[in-house]
C-alpha cells in the first residue's frame, strides 16, 4: 500500500553548477562549471522524492526510461523508499536532460520536444493504482492517458494534484488542486489579463488554484473566492530546479493532510524554498522537520 501515486515524468538529468563568481554565459563567453552531479528530472519523480522525505509512501509511474540512464536513476532513486516497480526502460524511447544552473536560473537541454511531439512513449496507468491511493499527483503530458487517471480518480473518489493544463478541460476542471506556472500562461494564453485568466479557472475549476510567478507573490483561490497572495520566502538560492515540481509535491502533501489552503500553500513555499538551498534539489532536500523550522524562523524573524 501506499499513500500517493505518481503517474508522469521521469528522466536521467546531471546538474552542472557554475562557480558561484559566474552566471549563465552569453554566446561565445566563457563560465566556470563548479561541480557536475547526477541527478533526476521530471515533475512527477521529483515530487515522489520529496512526498518520501515527508513521510509519505509513494507509488511512481509514467514514461519509459532510456536504457542509457535508467539504472543510474532507479540507483539514484533506492534511498527514497519509492515503488518503481511500474519503471520500464526500453531501447530508443525515454527522455535525458542536463542542466546548466547558477544561483538564480537553471536552463534545461533535453529532447522533451521530441519525447511530446512524437509518438507513445509511456505507460497505460493502472486502475487499481489509482484506487488504492489517498492522493494522486497527476503530471498532464501524456495525452488520453493523463486524461484516463484523472478518470479513475473521479470514479474512486481520490483527490488529485495536477499542474499547468487549460482551464477547459478535465484536468483542471476535477483538479483538487492545480498549480499553474507562468510558462503556461505564457505559452498558452499569451498577452491575456493574469486577473481575468485567474477568474476564468475560477469559473471552471472547483479546486484549489495557485498562479506561481518565480520570486514575485503567487496568486491562490477556489472558485467566488477573492484572490489571495503569498510572497515567496527571501533565500540566497543555489539551485532552482525542481522547485516548481517540489512545489506541487507538498500542495499534494497539503491534500493529502487536509490543510486549508494558507497552511498548504505556506508549507509548499517554504519546500520550494529549502530544495532552492540545496544542491542538486530534490535528492538533498530536507525532511519534515527541518522544513518546519524552516517556517518558524520565518516567523520569528517577521514578528521581530
Amino acid at each position: 500500500m501506499y499513500d500517493v501515486y505518481l503517474y508522469g515524468m521521469i528522466s536521467g538529468s546531471t546538474v552542472h553548477l557554475l562557480d558561484q563568481h559566474f552566471e549563465y554565459p552569453e554566446a561565445n563567453t566563457y563560465a566556470e562549471v563548479a561541480r557536475s552531479i547526477p541527478s533526476v528530472g521530471g515533475e512527477a519523480v521529483n515530487s515522489a522524492i520529496i512526498l518520501s522525505k515527508l513521510g509519505v509512501t509513494t507509488k511512481l509511474d509514467g514514461n519509459w526510461l532510456n536504457p542509457l540512464s535508467s539504472g543510474r536513476t532507479l540507483k539514484l532513486l533506492e534511498p527514497f523508499a519509492i515503488d518503481t516497480s511500474r519503471l520500464v526502460a526500453r531501447q530508443g524511447y525515454g527522455t535525458d536532460e542536463f542542466v546548466i544552473a547558477d544561483k538564480t536560473t537553471r536552463t534545461v537541454f533535453g529532447n522533451y520536444a521530441g519525447f511530446h511531439g512524437g509518438k507513445k512513449q509511456w505507460n497505460d496507468p493502472v486502475e487499481e493504482d489509482v484506487r488504492q491511493a489517498g492522493a494522486v499527483a497527476l503530471d498532464p503530458y501524456f495525452r488520453d492517458e493523463s486524461v484516463r487517471v484523472a478518470e479513475y480518480c473521479v470514479k474512486h473518489a481520490v483527490p488529485y494534484i495536477t499542474l499547468d493544463c487549460p482551464y477547459d478541460g478535465f484536468l483542471a476542471q476535477h483538479a483538487a488542486a492545480l498549480v499553474i506556472s507562468h510558462e503556461l500562461r505564457d505559452q498558452t494564453y499569451p498577452g491575456e489579463d493574469p486577473v481575468s485568466l485567474f477568474q476564468r479557472y475560477q469559473t471552471c475549476c472547483p479546486g484549489l488554484i495557485i498562479f506561481t510567478f518565480g520570486s514575485c507573490p503567487l496568486w491562490y483561490a477556489r472558485n467566488n473566492e477573492t484572490i489571495r497572495y503569498f510572497t515567496p520566502y527571501p533565500i540566497q538560492p543555489v539551485d532552482t530546479t525542481g522547485a516548481g515540481d517540489a512545489f506541487r509535491g507538498a500542495v499534494t502533501y497539503g491534500v493529502l493532510k487536509s490543510w486549508s489552503d494558507k497552511q498548504t500553500v505556506e508549507f509548499a513555499s517554504a519546500t520550494a524554498a529549502c530544495v532552492c538551498m540545496t544542491v542538486p534539489h530534490t535528492l538533498n532536500a530536507p525532511g519534515l522537520d527541518t522544513i518546519n523550522s524552516f517556517i518558524e524562523e520565518q516567523a520569528s524573524r517577521n514578528a521581530g
